[in-house]
């Protein structure tokens, strides 16, 4: 009896010891990449891994942001698009990118004839001034665009 409790301490000890070792080891090596040694990638580079060699048009779509946002952290957003929402004329996606953030693409959102509009609404975080872009991606395969500049400030002071 006194063995078996030995060899379970020893088996816990073991495994602390080990899992120490590995996260000592994670921070030397990162499993997965390191993101912030990464190449930064441009908005537009990343619009292109979404969209292709697209080119949007101007119009048909709305973004709807405040001008100033005092808080970066939560920005409320709204991004819609005109369309008759009908099986043959609908709206597929709408593609939403932060022009000055590290990671551009925010959100892509899908949509079908049954969505009834091509609207939603919903928070983002933005590190600093900048444009935001929404892309609409069409049953006939058109896209268009649209964008809003936002002003962050931090805690209203600037930005």
């Amino acid at each position: 009896m006194t063995d078996k409790i030995h060899l379970e301490i020893l088996n816990r000890r073991d495994f602390v010891l080990g899992a120490s070792a590995v996260a000592a080891l994670a921070t030397v090596v990162p499993l997965g990449g390191n993101r912030a040694l990464a190449k930064s990638v441009s908005w537009q580079e990343t619009m292109k891994a979404v969209i292709g060699d697209a080119k949007p048009a101007a119009g048909k779509v709305s973004v709807e942001l405040p001008e100033i946002a005092e808080n970066g952290r939560t920005v409320p957003f709204t991004v819609s698009a005109d369309s008759a929402m009908s099986s043959g004329d609908y709206v597929k996606a709408m593609h939403v990118f932060s022009t000055g953030n590290p990671r551009p693409h925010t959100i892509s959102m899908y949509f079908t004839p049954g969505s009834g509009k091509a609207s939603a609404t919903s928070r983002m975080r933005l590190g600093k001034t900048q444009d935001v872009v929404c892309v609409a991606e069409m049953s006939d395969g058109k896209f268009y665009m649209g964008k809003r500049t936002v002003k962050v400030t931090i805690g209203g002071c600037g930005g």
